[in-house]
């Protein structure tokens, strides 16, 4: 699914929803100053996230308390919800916005959004686990963050609707956000994979990606 996600999210990006954008007639050097401001944006809130991680745990030498890891872990799980609520939010938005511009960009944007969204829920899942959460308890906030995009997709269907020179920026930020969990995030953890047995399937799989989205395109 990881290797599936980077494939879409850089055709739906790089083949779709930048040449949409740049199509629109809007001001070039806004929509560039658009994308390099995401990619920034991007950088800085996994920055964040990173920093506000405890690298340290009970047995690495530095003499922590017993329940240091379960206090760590806790935090980190409402901070799973926050982040991934927000995240669904911005999606839904990012969803409404590539239908506005093109129904068949809308389609392939949901897709790729899916196709990334899969493995990061399921990660997101084993984290809540690990903080405490039971599974049903697990579940049901995760199913409540998911519910955020639809809050997104109807708030941006009904206020980009009415301001459509907006829908060409909300495009480039929404590829902004690809490329960068893409080449970031995404390929490097495929990258410490590094036998030929583990590697053909992955090429195959961002291949596989790419021409599902040259397919829809094309139909």
């Amino acid at each position: 699914m990881v290797s599936l996600s980077v494939g879409i999210m850089l055709a739906t990006s790089l083949l779709h929803a930048l040449p949409e954008a740049f199509d629109s007639g809007a001001d070039t050097h806004s929509l560039f100053a658009t994308l390099l401001g995401g990619l920034l944006a991007f950088f800085l809130l996994e920055k964040v996230a990173l920093l506000r991680h405890s690298h340290h745990h009970e047995g690495d030498g530095h003499h922590h308390a017993h329940g240091h890891d379960a206090r760590e872990a806790g935090k980190s799980g409402w901070m799973i919800l926050l982040g991934d609520g927000m995240h669904n939010f911005t999606d839904g938005i990012l969803i409404a916005a590539a239908f506005l511009a093109d129904p068949e960009l809308g389609i392939v944007t949901a897709l790729a959004i899916v196709a990334h969204e899969i493995p990061q829920e399921i990660g997101d899942f084993i984290v809540l686990l690990n903080a405490g959460f039971s599974r049903l308890r697990a579940y049901v906030f995760n199913l409540l963050c998911s519910l955020m995009a639809v809050v997104g997709g109807l708030l941006g269907y009904y206020t980009l609707d009415r301001a459509s020179g907006l829908i060409p920026y909300v495009l480039v930020f929404a590829s902004s956000g690809f490329i960068y969990i893409a080449v970031s995030d995404l390929m490097p953890q495929m990258q410490r994979r590094s036998t030929v047995k583990e590697s053909v399937p992955q090429v195959l799989l961002i291949a596989l990606g790419v021409a599902a989205v040259v397919a829809l395109h094309a139909f």
